[in-house]
């Protein structure tokens, strides 16, 4: 009897050790906008990464963990999917300042540049502001840094087919472009030489992290694609340098 009390607490500790190091994400898919057709391959595809790699995800619309910060806290990463417009009050604002200032975690996955538009921090912080897009079509894009969690697995080049997005704003100089598009192998592209699709920075204590790329219910299937958005949670939680 003896043992097996022993036992038991031990399997306890264990499992609430595991519990508590577990990596936390809270996805955001709220939009006032437009939406997304491929917000629930967006979610399956998260679902099934923090599946594979023990991490525990919640999905949620409401934004109702932004009201305070304690609740917020206990994330390692924030990731916007498919957000866009104006999603966040004045008070959740201030509380999502504070946890990047606290050292949290942010990835944007496509459409963070069209997200909060109007709040000057978190332009700053997202790195550009989206201007517009042509048709979708496939392109070629540069992989600049093979040495990034998100892009270690990628070649030199790397094809797809997605949304490409133009911005109207020049990325502020903290910025880590990790990899820019070829305009010369698509049409409708506005920024010249240097088009830059995947960026990262270190903001006001947070990791920030933004990739132009997964308009398409088909991103959400690609492995290459899956890969790149795994090692950007894992940078962005700290898992990775």
């Amino acid at each position: 009897m003896k043992y097996s009390f022993l036992f038991l607490l031990c399997v306890c500790t264990i499992t609430y050790q595991l519990q508590a190091q577990q990596t936390k994400l809270l996805v955001i898919t709220k939009t006032n906008g437009f939406r997304h057709k491929s917000i629930p391959g967006g979610k399956d595809a998260l679902a099934a990464l923090a599946k594979d790699n023990n991490w525990q995800v919640d999905f949620t619309e409401d934004c109702l963990q932004f009201n305070d910060y304690k609740a917020l806290k206990k994330y390692d990463a924030v990731v916007f999917l498919l957000t866009t417009g104006n999603i966040l009050g004045e008070a959740q604002q201030e509380v999502f300042k504070k946890y990047i200032h606290k050292g949290g975690g942010f990835v944007s996955i496509h459409t963070g540049t069209d997200t909060e538009k109007d709040w000057p921090w978190y332009m700053q912080m997202i790195g550009a502001k989206f201007k517009s897009h042509p048709k979708q079509q496939q392109a070629i894009f540069r992989v600049l840094d093979t040495t990034h969690p998100a892009t270690k697995t990628l070649a030199a080049e790397w094809t797809r087919f997605d949304e490409l997005y133009n911005y109207t704003d020049t990325l502020n100089s903290n910025i880590q472009v990790l990899i820019e598009v070829d305009e010369s192998t698509y049409s409708g592209g506005t920024m010249g030489v240097h088009h830059p699709m995947v960026w990262c920075q270190y903001f006001e204590g947070g990791r920030i992290f933004q990739t132009s790329l997964g308009h398409t219910d088909e991103s959400y299937k690609e492995d290459k694609f899956l890969n790149h958005i795994k090692g950007a949670i894992r940078w962005a939680a700290k898992l990775e340098k």
